[in-house]
């Protein structure tokens, strides 16, 4: 029988959160230039959270030459002193997790038990590896003495804001780059808080800038001449955009895109352990993961068990308050993104794929997408091809390994897949062939500072993460 779950929710005491914020210029919170504000709100109850100022031209321009200031004094000091900056920060956030954790999930609608146990632990662990590498750049295969390029110019997602922080902030520090982050405008809180951490920990003033802001200061620190790198992660289309704003400059680049992974369960998987890799890798964060596995490919002779066993395994999955420890789904990010997520998936019934969803009681409030699975779709439909960035799964078959490898491949995006297989040479054989920047074997979403990740085709260029992730921010 099933047990009813008593509430256990994780207590807001935890987290102070202002009635305002200003932008982080200079180690200093200063208002926008043109006095702009817009409003921060959670996703689960559509409560505003706070006011934040709104990052323009003119405010891009200050942090910018703030950053540009601090890089001589940051740059000169040796590794070892910017490895304990890095240590430092890497401890704070250690100690503040559980705040961290909890105004992450009020600002992102996803499950506490997320924040808790997977981002901020690995937010930490960025800082910590590239800490250690600051001391041992000459020895990272760049030459003997790889210099820093300058201003990073850098724009973040609102599926991992901390994260996707830590992972662009992290090696930018430690190679001796100063940097001017742009959050996204649905979640700027932790990249706030962040701030308070820089300063905690003594970092030297303007060595790091947080510019909440719309995608106009975004597309303004991309094309500010005096920023000497660019990194991004967030949509194809905007990453084209800022491709082609980069193009004919000296500006280094590195694109974290969109993805459309293929999970492929092969007839000797061990079922069980693969419907909870299935699960994990769409319902992780409800599926607004650019390396999510979106389209799931099962062997044609075990496809009835494993769909039967997979929905019956949905069908336990807890949706509800994020700050809840019992939370498997949380809420969408966004109202923009519900529509988005609403549309495909409708599109996809349109277009003959059949749509199921567990008995699943929506809150009245807030953006929520119940757990959905499409059987019956082939490689023609929108939902089979398309970036739905929600908790939809689109469920095709394949028949030989072959044919397998043929459907994953087929297309615009190559950031992850996973193999689903007893068989050791199988999983190297299929691996080699995918052209996906990240394969995961009998796992997905295991995520480690010390891997590289990016991708291939559409899903952008560059690597983020271990040693690899070094090279985008060093003159090599």
């Amino acid at each position: 029988m099933a047990f009813e779950y008593a509430p256990a929710p994780e207590s807001r005491a935890v987290v102070d959160i202002a009635p305002s914020y200003g932008l982080f210029i200079d180690g200093e919170f200063t208002e926008a230039a043109d006095g702009k504000v817009f409003k921060t709100v959670s996703p689960s109850t559509e409560e505003v959270l706070s006011e934040v100022a709104r990052a323009g031209e003119a405010d891009v321009d200050r942090a910018v030459s703030a950053a540009r200031k601090a890089f001589g004094k940051w740059s000169a000091l040796p590794g070892s002193e910017r490895a304990k900056y890095l240590f430092r920060i890497a401890r704070i956030i250690q100690e503040r997790s559980r705040e961290l954790a909890v105004l992450e999930t009020l600002d992102n609608g996803k499950p506490i038990k997320e924040t808790r146990d997977a981002d901020l632990p690995l937010v930490a662990a960025h800082f910590f590896y590239y800490a250690g590498w600051a001391d041992k750049l000459g020895h990272a295969g760049f030459g003997s003495d790889p210099r820093p390029l300058g201003v990073a110019g850098q724009v973040i997602p609102w599926n991992f804001p901390l994260l996707m922080l830590a992972w662009k902030i992290a090696p930018a520090l430690a190679t001796g780059n100063t940097v001017v982050l742009k959050p996204a405008e649905t979640t700027p809180l932790s990249a706030l808080f962040f701030a308070d951490v820089c300063r905690q920990a003594g970092l030297p003033k303007g060595v790091v800038n947080i510019l909440p802001g719309y995608g106009d200061a975004g597309a303004a620190l991309v094309a500010h001449p005096d920023v000497n790198k660019v990194a991004f992660t967030g949509s194809t289309a905007v990453g084209k955009e800022i491709a082609r704003t980069v193009a004919g400059t000296r500006k280094k680049l590195t694109l974290e895109l969109g993805g459309k992974g293929a999970n492929i369960v092969f007839d000797d998987a061990p079922v069980d352990q693969a419907v909870e890799g299935i699960v994990t890798g769409i319902f992780f964060n409800q599926g607004q993961v650019c390396c999510a596995g979106s389209r799931l490919l099962v062997q044609e002779s075990i496809q009835d068990e494993l769909l039967e066993s997979l929905k019956r395994r949905l069908s336990t999955l807890r949706l509800g308050d994020p700050l809840d420890k019992n939370t498997d789904i949380g809420a969408i990010n966004s109202a923009e993104q519900l529509a988005r997520i609403t549309a495909l998936a409708e599109q996809g019934e349109a277009e003959g794929a059949e749509r199921w969803s567990p008995a699943c009681e929506l809150p009245s409030s807030g953006y929520w997408f119940a757990p959905t699975l499409f059987t019956n779709v082939t490689q023609a439909h929108t939902i089979a091809r398309d970036e739905i960035f929600g908790p939809v799964l689109s469920v095709l078959t394949f028949r030989t390994p072959e044919e397998a490898v043929a459907k994953a491949n087929n297309t615009q995006y190559g950031l992850s897949a996973g193999i689903w297989t007893e068989k050791g040479s199988r999983i190297l054989a299929v691996a080699n062939k995918l052209r996906a920047g990240v394969v995961w074997s009998n796992t997905f979403n295991k995520f480690d500072p010390t891997s590289p990740f990016g991708g291939y085709k559409e899903s952008g260029f560059g690597r983020e993460g271990g040693r690899h992730g070094l090279e985008a921010y060093l003159d090599v």
